[in-house]
Protein backbone atom coordinates (compact mmCIF):
# COMPACT_ATOMS: atom_id res chain seq x y z
CA UNK A 1 0.00 0.00 0.00
CA UNK A 2 2.91 2.37 0.96
CA UNK A 3 4.52 1.67 -1.91
CA UNK A 4 1.36 2.34 -4.34
CA UNK A 5 1.01 5.91 -2.55
CA UNK A 6 4.91 6.54 -3.46
CA UNK A 7 4.46 6.10 -7.05
CA UNK A 8 1.03 7.87 -6.77
CA UNK A 9 2.66 10.80 -5.30
CA UNK A 10 5.40 10.86 -7.87
CA UNK A 11 3.06 11.09 -10.74
CA UNK A 12 0.77 13.35 -9.18
CA UNK A 13 3.95 15.66 -8.88
CA UNK A 14 5.13 15.11 -12.50
CA UNK A 15 2.34 15.73 -13.00
CA UNK A 16 2.03 19.29 -11.50
CA UNK A 17 5.09 20.13 -12.55
CA UNK A 18 4.11 19.57 -16.21
CA UNK A 19 1.09 21.62 -15.75
CA UNK A 20 3.09 24.20 -14.28
CA UNK A 21 5.59 24.35 -17.27
CA UNK A 22 2.47 24.31 -19.51
CA UNK A 23 0.75 27.45 -17.82
CA UNK A 24 4.09 29.66 -17.60
CA UNK A 25 5.09 28.95 -21.52
CA UNK A 26 4.38 32.43 -22.72
CA UNK A 27 2.96 33.19 -26.57
CA UNK A 28 4.42 35.89 -28.66
CA UNK A 29 2.40 38.62 -27.98
CA UNK A 30 -0.29 39.77 -30.93
CA UNK A 31 1.28 42.45 -33.23
CA UNK A 32 1.09 43.92 -36.56
CA UNK A 33 4.01 43.66 -38.60
CA UNK A 34 4.48 46.36 -41.65
CA UNK A 35 7.14 44.57 -44.07
CA UNK A 36 9.35 46.32 -46.38
CA UNK A 37 7.87 45.20 -49.20
CA UNK A 38 4.59 46.90 -47.51
CA UNK A 39 2.31 43.95 -46.76
CA UNK A 40 1.51 43.20 -43.37
CA UNK A 41 1.87 40.39 -41.27
CA UNK A 42 0.91 39.92 -37.75
CA UNK A 43 1.72 37.04 -34.97
CA UNK A 44 -0.51 34.65 -35.37
CA UNK A 45 0.04 34.32 -38.75
CA UNK A 46 3.58 32.84 -37.95
CA UNK A 47 1.73 30.08 -36.11
CA UNK A 48 2.32 26.96 -37.75
CA UNK A 49 6.31 27.19 -38.11
CA UNK A 50 9.27 27.15 -36.04
CA UNK A 51 10.03 31.55 -35.57
CA UNK A 52 12.87 33.14 -34.89
CA UNK A 53 11.69 36.98 -34.38
CA UNK A 54 15.68 39.38 -34.05
CA UNK A 55 14.93 42.84 -33.17
CA UNK A 56 18.24 44.73 -34.66
CA UNK A 57 19.41 47.61 -36.21
CA UNK A 58 21.93 49.12 -38.76
CA UNK A 59 23.81 50.62 -36.56
CA UNK A 60 24.14 47.65 -33.98
CA UNK A 61 27.73 46.33 -34.79
CA UNK A 62 26.55 43.04 -33.01
CA UNK A 63 23.35 42.76 -35.11
CA UNK A 64 25.13 43.73 -38.55
CA UNK A 65 27.84 41.00 -37.34
CA UNK A 66 25.50 37.89 -36.97
CA UNK A 67 23.34 38.69 -40.01
CA UNK A 68 25.43 36.25 -42.00
CA UNK A 69 25.12 33.69 -39.44
CA UNK A 70 20.95 34.42 -38.97
CA UNK A 71 20.68 34.12 -43.10
CA UNK A 72 22.37 30.49 -42.91
CA UNK A 73 19.95 29.46 -39.87
CA UNK A 74 17.07 30.44 -42.31
CA UNK A 75 18.47 28.40 -45.18
CA UNK A 76 18.98 25.82 -43.43
CA UNK A 77 15.92 25.37 -41.86
CA UNK A 78 13.33 27.48 -43.91
CA UNK A 79 12.53 23.95 -46.05
CA UNK A 80 11.78 22.09 -42.84
CA UNK A 81 8.87 24.57 -41.76
CA UNK A 82 11.01 27.18 -40.30
CA UNK A 83 10.58 31.32 -40.93
CA UNK A 84 12.35 34.54 -39.82
CA UNK A 85 11.24 37.96 -39.38
CA UNK A 86 13.95 40.68 -38.50
CA UNK A 87 12.24 43.61 -37.22
CA UNK A 88 14.28 46.92 -37.15
CA UNK A 89 13.84 49.43 -34.31
CA UNK A 90 11.87 52.43 -34.44
CA UNK A 91 15.04 54.56 -34.21
CA UNK A 92 16.48 52.97 -37.28
CA UNK A 93 16.22 55.19 -40.26
CA UNK A 94 13.88 53.10 -42.79
CA UNK A 95 16.01 53.75 -46.07
CA UNK A 96 18.89 52.65 -43.75
CA UNK A 97 16.67 49.43 -43.20
CA UNK A 98 15.59 49.13 -47.08
CA UNK A 99 19.26 49.57 -47.72
CA UNK A 100 20.81 46.66 -45.74
CA UNK A 101 17.94 44.41 -46.46
CA UNK A 102 18.86 44.88 -49.90
CA UNK A 103 22.49 45.28 -50.25
CA UNK A 104 22.85 41.85 -48.02
CA UNK A 105 20.36 40.02 -49.63
CA UNK A 106 17.97 39.25 -46.60
CA UNK A 107 15.76 36.20 -47.32
CA UNK A 108 13.43 36.33 -45.13
CA UNK A 109 10.73 39.23 -43.91
CA UNK A 110 11.83 42.19 -42.94
CA UNK A 111 9.93 44.63 -41.01
CA UNK A 112 10.25 48.24 -39.58
CA UNK A 113 9.11 48.86 -36.10
CA UNK A 114 8.04 52.80 -36.86
CA UNK A 115 6.46 53.69 -33.36
CA UNK A 116 7.64 51.32 -30.91
CA UNK A 117 4.96 49.46 -30.48
CA UNK A 118 6.16 45.80 -31.54
CA UNK A 119 9.27 46.33 -29.41
CA UNK A 120 6.89 47.93 -26.06
CA UNK A 121 4.39 44.56 -26.73
CA UNK A 122 7.54 42.13 -26.80
CA UNK A 123 8.83 43.29 -23.19
CA UNK A 124 10.07 46.43 -24.16
CA UNK A 125 12.93 45.55 -25.75
CA UNK A 126 15.27 48.48 -25.99
CA UNK A 127 18.75 45.92 -26.46
CA UNK A 128 19.63 44.62 -29.82
CA UNK A 129 19.69 41.92 -30.72
CA UNK A 130 17.07 40.50 -29.26
CA UNK A 131 15.94 37.33 -30.42
CA UNK A 132 12.87 34.90 -29.36
CA UNK A 133 12.48 31.28 -30.79
CA UNK A 134 8.69 30.92 -30.80
CA UNK A 135 7.24 26.92 -31.08
CA UNK A 136 5.05 26.12 -33.85
CA UNK A 137 2.30 26.95 -31.63
CA UNK A 138 3.41 30.03 -31.26
CA UNK A 139 5.24 29.84 -27.67
CA UNK A 140 8.35 32.40 -26.69
CA UNK A 141 10.70 29.14 -26.42
CA UNK A 142 13.85 31.07 -25.80
CA UNK A 143 15.16 35.24 -25.43
CA UNK A 144 18.66 35.77 -26.72
CA UNK A 145 19.80 39.24 -25.64
CA UNK A 146 23.05 39.51 -28.05
CA UNK A 147 24.31 36.99 -30.24
CA UNK A 148 23.20 33.28 -29.72
CA UNK A 149 25.13 30.34 -29.74
CA UNK A 150 24.65 29.73 -33.18
CA UNK A 151 25.48 25.81 -31.99
CA UNK A 152 22.80 25.87 -29.55
CA UNK A 153 20.13 27.70 -31.43
CA UNK A 154 20.49 24.97 -34.11
CA UNK A 155 20.19 21.98 -31.74
CA UNK A 156 16.88 23.65 -30.45
CA UNK A 157 15.45 24.41 -33.65
CA UNK A 158 16.08 21.02 -34.94
CA UNK A 159 14.19 19.45 -31.75
CA UNK A 160 11.14 22.49 -32.32
CA UNK A 161 10.96 21.33 -35.68
CA UNK A 162 10.69 17.53 -34.96
CA UNK A 163 7.75 18.25 -32.47
CA UNK A 164 4.55 17.55 -33.66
Amino acid sequence: MKLVLTRLGAWLCIAILCLLAACTSQSAPESNFVLLDGSRMSTSQLRGKVTLVNFWATSCTTCVAEMPQIIATYGKYQPQGFDTVAVAMSYDPPSYVVNFAQTRHLPFKVAIDNTGAIAQAWGDVKLTPTTYLLDKQGAIVKRYVGAPNFAELHQLIEKLLAAT
